[in-house]
Order: C-alpha cells, then sequence, then structure tokens
C-alpha cells in the first residue's frame, strides 16, 4: 500500500541530497515520479543540495493545490507512482492534507522531507501536520553538529552576529557578502547549534570558533 513518509531533521543534515538520490533510486528502477519543492535557496523551480546536486521541481506555491496537480496529470495520461516534496516544512497545512490524499485515494507514495522546528525552536505548521499525518516519521541518521562538536538539534537565526529569536518565521536574507552585498541590509544567517549553546546564544562567531554557515532562509538541510 501507498504510504505518506516524512523524513526531518535539521540544517547540514543531508535532507534534500537524500530527497535527490531517493527520486534517482526511484527512476532508476523503472518507477515515475514528481519533484515538489517550495522556496529552494538555488531558486525557483529547482531542488538543490549543499553537494552541488540539483534537479528541476515544481514550485509548490502558496496557491498550489497538489492533489488537483496531480490528478490533472493523470487525466492526460502521465505515470506517477511517487512524489517527491522538499522544503515540506514550508507547505501550507492544507497541502499537506492533499498530500495524504494522493496517497489515500490515489495511492500514489509520498516522499516529504523537511525541517522540523523554526529558528525559535517552534514547529513549523508544514512540519506539525506532517507529524500528524504521516505513516512514518523518520529522524535522519546524518546528524548535524554544533560548533562545540556536539549533536545539534537547534536551526538558530543570527542578525548581524546575534542570535535572534523574535521575527518572521520565513526570512530570506542578504548573506552580505561578495561584491554585491550591500551594507545597509542586516546580515541574516543560520546556524545550528546544541541545546546548551542555543540556550545560551552563543554561536560559533562569538565563541571564536570559525565555523558558521551563512546561509539565507530557505535554507537546505
Amino acid at each position: 500500500m501507498a504510504e505518506l513518509i516524512f523524513f526531518a531533521g535539521t540544517m547540514d543534515c543531508g535532507k534534500s541530497t537524500l530527497a535527490l538520490q531517493m527520486d534517482h533510486n526511484h527512476s532508476s528502477r523503472g518507477r515515475s515520479g514528481l519533484v515538489f519543492t517550495r522556496l529552494d535557496r538555488a531558486g525557483e523551480s529547482v531542488l538543490s543540495s549543499r553537494l552541488g546536486l540539483r534537479a528541476e521541481a515544481i514550485e509548490v506555491t502558496e496557491d498550489l493545490d497538489v492533489r488537483q496537480y496531480v490528478v490533472d496529470a493523470l487525466s492526460r495520461g502521465d505515470r506517477i507512482d511517487y512524489l517527491i516534496c522538499d522544503e515540506a516544512q514550508f507547505y501550507a497545512e492544507r497541502q499537506v492534507e492533499q498530500l495524504a490524499s494522493v496517497v489515500d485515494e490515489l495511492g500514489i507514495d509520498v516522499y516529504a522531507f523537511g525541517i522540523m522546528t523554526d529558528f525559535r525552536t517552534r514547529l513549523f505548521p508544514g512540519s506539525a501536520r506532517l507529524v500528524e499525518l504521516s505513516d512514518r516519521v523518520q529522524v535522519l541518521q546524518v546528524e548535524a553538529l554544533c560548533w562545540c562538536g556536539m549533536r545539534a538539534i537547534h536551526n538558530a537565526r543570527t542578525v548581524d552576529g546575534v542570535v535572534v529569536v523574535e521575527g518572521s518565521q520565513v526570512m530570506v536574507g542578504d548573506v552580505g557578502e561578495g561584491a554585491g552585498a550591500r551594507v545597509d541590509i542586516p546580515v541574516v544567517s543560520y546556524e545550528v547549534l546544541c541545546r546548551r549553546h542555543y540556550r545560551a546564544r552563543k554561536t560559533a562567531t562569538n565563541s571564536g570558533v570559525e565555523h558558521i554557515s551563512r546561509e539565507p532562509l530557505p535554507f537546505d538541510t
């Protein structure tokens, strides 16, 4: 029977790499699927990983009805055996419910990949709904590490080097690097931290350890 499986983790745990690998594994065995994503750091309609791998994808806009998109494709005679859904934390709750409908009513496997919590340690709405509806939730086994070497479980946001715990849940910031960087825009960065250093608001920068990922949201894992 078809399943809805949610692969969850923090930044830097190989989420998008696994999504691309899973798509490759299924397609190489003759299965046909669709790849969806939302707000990938590489741009619109692309699924990318930090390892340099990427694939074309269907952008999940706010008004996209995922189930209807699949039904329309099937009506045209397309074969669809599975869906790969990356950056699923950014999906609306109704879109997650549409994924469940694709599984239950159309018999199509759905593999969703996403970050569980935001920079405030609160569940993303999309991730929360996936936890509630998925047949299985699998925590990715590649552990992201805090600058101290401990397992990182929190995605911290910094603005001009200072950890912040208030603001919009989704924020795309200027990374503040390179010739085109704007000096009048605060530098928004993200770093994975263990609970102890997240609570202490202590990052690699203010600890004296130079190991910080300066990637704007939406971030890859």
